[in-house]
């Protein structure tokens, strides 16, 4: 018997030593502080968001101490800087409303047919090119967005349309689309990305082109997402605040023209804010009240989209 098999065929004792792998111990402190850290994190975001609440919530009381609610929310006139002043908040909610909706008329289509050329159509190279550059139009400030519907898009705008004024809802409309399209386009491509590549293998299978697959598996999979990203893009919308203070003029006109110029919710808020009110007058105070309508918007906004996006879940 050789000195191989001699060791081949000797048993392994079971008490022989095995190096033992050193497993990381967490110290009972250690964790404690970090999940303590943690805590704070998350608590800080909800104590804040709780925080702009009661103090909207108590600005406003005050005001409506003075202002009937029925007034504030059927009145056609907004003057609260006025010598004989009107509470009557439609003319901002029908300027917000305006160009929030041209926004979305713009970027919706504009975003989705972004997301699908990049989920399905791109090659890598191309979407590692593109991603990139959509994200830096998500980072520009919008102050340079409102000097651009004021001082390129609106000249344009009245070579088409020769009567339109320097101050307009359409201007600022387009121009919020165009800075949206980047967000409803990432957020699209993200939820059309997620689907499974099944699907897409099943479909090409029983014969079907890239742009049937696309439109008819890949999006309705994803519609989800798709529709969350129109509505958080809407609410996105609605809280603009530079591009529609600049180029929207502040006029709180009661119209759905877009031709015309309008004030905001969010463009009177900087007009006041920009002012020499007193702390605790009645226009003072109002800059809290619309603020307050303000977040009910956007917080309905959310609200339909995670409703949508639980919804459409649950179908497919």
């Amino acid at each position: 018997m050789d000195l191989n098999t001699a060791t081949l065929s000797t048993p392994i004792s079971s008490s022989m030593p095995y190096p033992r792998s050193r497993r990381r111990t967490t110290h009972p402190l250690t964790e404690r502080i970090v999940e303590a850290l943690l805590f704070l994190a998350a608590f800080s975001a909800v104590a804040t968001t709780v925080a702009i609440v009661v103090i909207l919530l108590y600005e406003a009381l005050s005001f409506f101490e003075h202002v009937s609610l029925l007034e504030f929310l059927t009145h056609t006139q907004w003057t609260p800087l006025f010598e004989r002043a009107e509470f009557g908040v439609l003319p901002l909610l029908a300027g917000t409303f305006v160009i929030a909706g041209i926004a979305i008329l713009v970027s919706v289509p504009l975003g989705l047919l972004v997301a699908i050329y990049l989920s399905e159509f791109a090659p890598h190279a191309v979407r590692e090119s593109v991603k990139p550059f959509l994200e830096l139009l998500e980072g520009v400030p919008t102050i340079v967005y409102g000097y651009f519907a004021l001082l390129f898009v609106t000249p344009l705008l009245q070579k088409i349309i020769p009567d339109l004024p320097g101050f307009n809802m359409l201007s600022p409309g387009i121009v919020i689309g165009v800075m949206i399209t980047p967000y409803v386009a990432s957020v699209s491509e993200d939820a059309m990305r997620a689907v499974p590549m099944a699907l897409r293998e099943a479909s090409y299978a029983m014969g079907a082109t890239r742009f049937q697959t696309a439109t008819r598996v890949v999006l309705p999979a994803a519609t989800s997402g798709v529709v969350a990203s129109f509505i958080l893009g809407m609410s996105r919308a609605v809280g603009e605040t530079m591009v529609v203070a600049i180029a929207a003029g502040q006029q709180p006109n009661f119209t759905f023209d877009p031709r015309e110029p309008a004030a905001t919710i969010t463009a009177y808020i900087v007009q006041v804010a920009m002012g020499d009110l007193p702390h605790g007058s009645i226009g003072y105070q109002s800059i809290f009240a619309v603020g307050l309508v303000l977040v009910l918007i956007t917080l309905f906004f959310n609200v339909i989209g995670q409703w949508v996006r639980r919804r459409w879940r649950e179908t497919y």
